[in-house]
């Protein structure tokens, strides 16, 4: 397996173009529904340039060494938003689709738990893996190869906070002096 590395810079381009994708078909949404963690970021950035509310709902499905462990998916009870009610026309998003297991899956869960809102939903990701089993709506970078993707944020999953008070600490000090 192939790695891809992605800086901040090109991780905010990426959701950019994602906007703009979703912009061109035309397609009109009330609600982004996001799946957290990976898709945090991609959810917030969304809905600040659309102006739509934005709901969240924890998954998780990765641990192990360095998070690069795939295992079951597991499910928050409930979503976390800000309105009454969940929009009719909902874009789910997340920062990829890699076996598409979650994504599939969290499709099924939307509809089951509320699904008497819902008319439509679209999906969309940053990168489309090869490997899934589910190809989202609106994507930016298709990955014939299957790359591991290294995002930026990552670091904060290798560094400990003593590491980072002892960083900041130091980086602090040579600014000072």
């Amino acid at each position: 397996m192939s790695d891809l590395y992605v800086s901040w810079s090109d991780y905010h381009q990426l959701i950019e173009r994602l906007a703009v994708n979703v912009y061109q078909s035309n397609w009109q949404f009330n609600q982004i529904v996001c799946l957290a963690k990976g898709g945090l970021r991609v959810g917030d950035i969304l809905s600040r340039i659309y102006d739509v509310p934005l709901a969240i709902l924890s998954t998780s499905s990765y641990g192990g060494v360095n998070n690069q462990v795939r295992g079951s998916v597991t499910f928050a009870r409930d979503l976390t938003m800000t309105t009454a009610n969940l929009g009719s026309h909902v874009l789910l998003v997340d920062d990829l689709v890699d076996s598409g297991v979650t994504l599939k899956r969290s499709l099924v869960w939307l509809d089951r738990q509320y699904g008497f809102y819902i008319d439509e939903i679209r999906t969309a990701v940053l990168w489309y893996k090869d490997c899934s089993v589910i190809a989202p709506d609106y994507y930016v970078e298709y990955l014939a190869d299957n790359p591991w993707i290294h995002q930026p944020f990552e670091t904060y999953e290798r560094q400990s906070i003593a590491e980072l008070a002892a960083s900041l600490s130091t980086a602090i000090g040579r600014s000072s002096a």
